[in-house]
């Protein structure tokens, strides 16, 4: 595992580490975004830096092993013509160059292989921001999900209260009607404690009338 690819893990633990006890996650994985963004950019000019850089080191390589094919022919040649010191001179060449296409050739493997591992971190990056960018849909989405369960609760909160209101008018009227009643039932107690007196007092004066003609019948003024 590479320095790079442990750094990056290590990142990315501590950034769900942070995430979990966020009370704005969105926030947070947008400034995440932002920076996974600005290395994936400089890793991809650094790796078409190095990309160049390889293609060159491969063609110094290639240059060097066509001029040392060239100088071993050109000094077959030479012996071939008995110009010895024509040949010595051409091999001298194709040493030289041999020499330079084996340094070139470590440098564009070396080169290569660097490429090949910054390659890979690059789809490590990508896949992260991938994975990160879902996850603040999911939060985005989650978040909406409370605020309209939030305006849902409001909405019903007052629906409640329209009701508690019409629970209070009912309770008005019935008190309402409960008073009526009950100056009904009084107003009608009045009149038949009215009607019960007017009967006492007939027959109070019955009595007294009884007791009036029993007395004029001891004076002697009534009539048998």
């Amino acid at each position: 595992m590479s320095v790079m690819k442990r750094m990056r893990d290590v990142t990315l633990a501590t950034f769900n580490d942070m995430l979990e006890k966020s009370e704005d996650p969105v926030r947070l994985i947008d400034q995440y975004l932002t920076a996974q963004s600005d290395q994936i950019i400089e890793s991809e000019k650094v790796y078409s830096q190095l990309s160049q850089h390889v293609g060159q080191l491969r063609q110094q390589y290639l240059q060097a092993e066509q001029l040392k094919t060239k100088r071993e022919d050109q000094a077959k040649l030479a012996l071939k013509a008995g110009e010895d010191h024509l040949a010595r001179i051409a091999l001298q060449e194709k040493v030289l160059q041999e020499e330079r296409s084996g340094q070139y050739l470590a440098l564009y493997e070396q080169g290569a292989e660097s490429l090949k591992e910054l390659e890979e971190q690059l789809r490590s990056l990508k896949a992260d921001y991938q994975s990160v960018y879902d996850k603040r849909h999911f939060y985005v989405a989650r978040l909406e999900s409370i605020r309209l369960q939030q305006k849902l609760n409001e909405r019903l909160g007052g629906a409640g209260g329209s009701a508690r209101i019409f629970d209070r008018l009912e309770e008005k009227l019935t008190d309402l009607e409960l008073e009526t009643k009950s100056l009904r039932e009084l107003r009608k107690s009045g009149q038949e404690l009215a009607a019960h007196a007017g009967s006492a007092m007939q027959a109070a004066l019955d009595k007294e009338m009884l007791k009036l003609k029993a007395k004029l019948e001891q004076e002697g003024w009534m009539k048998s």
